[in-house]
């Protein structure tokens, strides 16, 4: 695992050549458009490939931790979100109602209704719980334009989402611990540190406040209590805060800070008291009777923006091979050695290892530029290796030598598979 150094304490110099704005735009990773709109950013093929690797790797690790990713629309009626409760409650996050065939839709600023309407789709038995519906969600929220800033505030995102249906509320503190380890484990392969790259935050409502929460004391209290309880019972160090809840419920935030020390939340996992009686979301029990059932609502890697803007500022650039956009440049000394440089790149390729031949300029500019770009490795191919089938590999700590291409190769590969 790479090893960082907690950004807080860092000169103000190093904060400012890890900004992410400033890296985004160094490394050609995503940008914005006047023509396109403030806060919708564009993502440039170095961006995606980052991008792509995270939604991979976190679908994946979801569907073997018993999750069911689905696909649901962008939009949806205004009337879903007023059945929901997100209008009015979040009606100043969202953007204008569409007005189609003299219906008003709205593009979705969360996707918790959508979910349970795929789940009201058919009779559910309380064998079938916990069901722990997913997706890679596109949402879309008015932030206000002085909040904008660069990936970590956005108007147009992708939230790795999900909301888990339960039989009990013994059954919702399960998943939420279980979401926690997901979290966690995500947090770990990153190499984050609790306490130093990101801390727990208790998220609680005010009961004054009806206008901004759902009303229903009890709810609430019962609610605060059992996310409390159980982040104690994990031994979880954690802060409280209040005013910081969903409308429907409390909620255990993962927070982290950027470069210039402002805290945004990373992963949030959520106890939800209110959708189930909006949506009448029930199971058949053993009983043979309708129970309502219980909701908890999380999200393992966040939004996908916000995630790489702290990604970019704690790796520095200098992100591990799985999620580097161009993980090997190869460069042949001269011309006559461009035909093995491309049976490499071929080879590469097939390997599915993301990969570049650069063979313009000098070899010692093209070193240069690779090392600017922040790329993991090099090849340098010149009359020996062609001779000995071979590549001499460099990687950002130093020279390793020449090495047999199918044996470089292998070595990345794993290097890739071990998220190192």
């Amino acid at each position: 695992m790479i090893s960082q150094n907690h950004m807080a304490n860092e000169p103000q110099a190093d904060a400012n050549e890890r900004d992410h704005k400033k890296l985004g735009k160094e490394l050609d990773l995503f940008t914005f458009s006047d023509s396109v709109g403030k806060g919708l950013p564009l993502w440039t093929p170095k961006g995606s490939a980052i991008r792509r690797e995270l939604e991979r790797f976190i679908v994946d690790e979801e569907i073997r931790r018993g999750y069911q990713h689905v696909y649901t629309p962008d939009i949806a009626k205004l009337d879903l979100y007023r059945k929901s409760g997100h209008y009015p409650h979040y009606k100043d996050s969202m953007y204008a109602p569409i007005v189609i065939d003299e219906e008003e839709f709205m593009l979705r600023p969360m996707t918790c209704p959508h979910h349970f309407e795929l789940y009201l789709d058919k009779p559910h038995s309380y064998r079938e719980l916990p069901m722990r519906i997913a997706e890679l969600a596109k949402l879309y929220r008015y932030e206000q334009s002085g909040e904008l800033m660069g990936l970590q505030r956005v108007r147009s995102f992708c939230l790795a989402d999900a909301h888990i249906i339960c039989a009990s509320e013994e059954q919702a503190a399960d998943e939420v611990s279980k979401a926690l380890d997901l979290i966690v484990y995500v947090a770990s392969v990153f190499g984050l540190i609790q306490g130093e790259n990101y801390h727990f935050r208790l998220s609680l409502g005010d009961r004054t406040n009806t206008e901004k929460y759902y009303k229903n004391d009890a709810a609430w209290e019962k609610g605060e209590k059992l996310l409390r309880e159980l982040l104690e019972k994990r031994g979880e160090k954690f802060e409280e805060a209040k005013d910081e809840a969903a409308f429907y419920g409390p909620k255990i935030d993962i927070q982290m800070k950027n470069v210039n020390g402002k805290e945004d939340t990373a992963f949030t996992v959520q106890y939800d008291f209110c959708m189930p009686e909006r949506f009448n979301l029930t199971y058949t029990g053993a009983d043979g009777a309708q129970h309502r059932a219980f909701v908890v609502h999380r999200s393992s890697i966040g939004a996908i923006e916000r995630i790489v803007a702290f990604l970019i500022e704690h790796y520095a650039g200098n992100f591990p091979l799985w999620l580097s956009p161009v993980q090997a440049k190869i460069l042949p000394v001269s011309e006559k050695h461009a035909a093995y440089a491309q049976e490499i790149l071929e080879q590469f390729r097939a390997a599915d290892i993301r990969v570049e031949l650069s063979a313009d300029d000098s070899l010692g500019k093209r070193i240069r530029g690779a090392k600017m770009e922040k790329v993991p490795y090099v090849l340098v191919v010149g009359d020996a290796e062609v001779e000995a089938k071979t590549a001499t590999l460099e990687g950002r700590a130093g020279k390793i030598g020449a090495l047999p291409v199918a044996d470089i190769i292998a070595r990345l590969k794993e290097e890739i598979r071990t998220h190192q």
